[in-house]
């Protein structure tokens, strides 16, 4: 770290304190050329995830927006609130994971729907019937359908 007195780049660390909330280290530094002491923050450097909508705009990914999805697929089932943040938990997971920092949103959709299809099968119907835009009962006949081909074992 360069001294911000005398600019030269040799120092020692005297002091070392993470934040209150953890998301900075504060170091307090010794210029062994002129024997001052500053204090320097680190952070880790995140680049945020984007989401590539149909339309090819990008957008932040909301963790907020994907829970209030499956919160409204989940509404008068009998899931808890824990198993939700659970199953957003591991959504988000997977998706940092991914090397790549931008994401399409049907991939997004398709984890929500393989989740939700394990978890709860009502609300996985609920959920794709407004993912992939349903026009029609038979879309939804069709869906349950399939639901009810996957053996015990794979759901």
């Amino acid at each position: 770290m360069r001294c911000p007195f005398c600019r030269q780049d040799n120092d020692k660390v005297v002091d070392t304190r993470p934040s209150e909330d953890g998301s900075t280290i504060r170091r307090r530094r010794e210029c062994l050329a002129c024997s001052r002491r500053f204090t320097t923050h680190e952070r880790l450097e995140e680049v945020p995830l984007r989401v590539v909508k149909k339309d090819g705009s990008r957008e932040v990914f909301s963790r907020e927006k994907v829970m209030g999805g499956i919160m409204k697929a989940m509404e008068k089932r009998p899931v808890s609130v824990q198993q939700v943040e659970e199953l957003v938990d591991s959504i988000e997971r997977e998706l940092l994971d991914a090397s790549d920092r931008e994401v399409p949103a049907f991939k997004i959709g398709e984890l929500v729907m393989n989740r939700l299809r394990r978890l709860d099968e009502v609300a996985y119907v609920r959920f794709a019937s407004v993912y992939r835009e349903f026009k029609a009962v038979e879309e939804f006949v069709r869906e349950i359908k399939i639901i009810e081909q996957v053996p015990e074992s794979k759901k």
